[in-house]
């Protein structure tokens, strides 16, 4: 089994392999958690953002995000537009996506003169293309091009279902 480490450096190289590990081991969503909490913080600090309630905050949200979006993934990517081989749960996308969240880390280097503006749009393009590989692998897609285009109506659906709610609490 890869480490913690080694398991970050592999989802962020877009090693296949890792991310079959990680999908089939069901003892590495607490690393995978981890991930997201680290990419959140790096986030934060990289923006600028201080104190710890900010930062918990933050957390819970992509904590919270990350579980939406797993859950939609499954819905729009195993149930209504599988491939013949695919087999998948909410897990394994879980599992996934939370180490594409890898190079999310870079993004601490943002709040860096002359240093963040180089940092965050392509690290912004490599959490998009990871989130794409791990998409593909869990749900063992042979097409790319089908697992954009769930990660497409997934985000459209995730944005939707957490802007309704609070619409409602800001609409007068």
């Amino acid at each position: 089994m890869t480490s913690f480490t080694d398991r970050m450096i592999g989802a962020a190289k877009l090693d296949v392999r890792v991310y079959e590990e990680v999908e089939g081991d069901t003892s590495a969503t607490g690393q995978a958690m981890g991930v997201v909490l680290l990419a959140s913080l790096a986030n934060a600090v990289g923006l600028g953002f201080g104190g710890l309630g900010l930062f918990v905050v933050l957390g819970i949200s992509a904590l919270i995000g990350w579980a939406i979006s797993a859950f939609t993934i499954y819905i729009v990517g195993a149930k209504l537009w599988p491939e013949s081989q695919t087999r998948a749960d909410v897990g394994e996308l879980m599992r996934t996506m939370g180490f594409a969240q890898a190079p999310g880390l870079l993004r601490v280097l943002g709040s860096l003169p002359g240093v963040g503006s180089l940092v965050l749009f392509p690290t912004s393009i490599w959490l998009l293309v990871t989130m794409v590989v791990a998409v593909r692998q869990a749900l063992d897609y042979s097409s790319t091009p089908r697992a954009v285009g769930v990660c497409l109506v997934a985000w459209f659906l995730s944005n939707l279902l957490l802007a309704v709610p609070l619409l409602l609490f800001v609409t007068p």
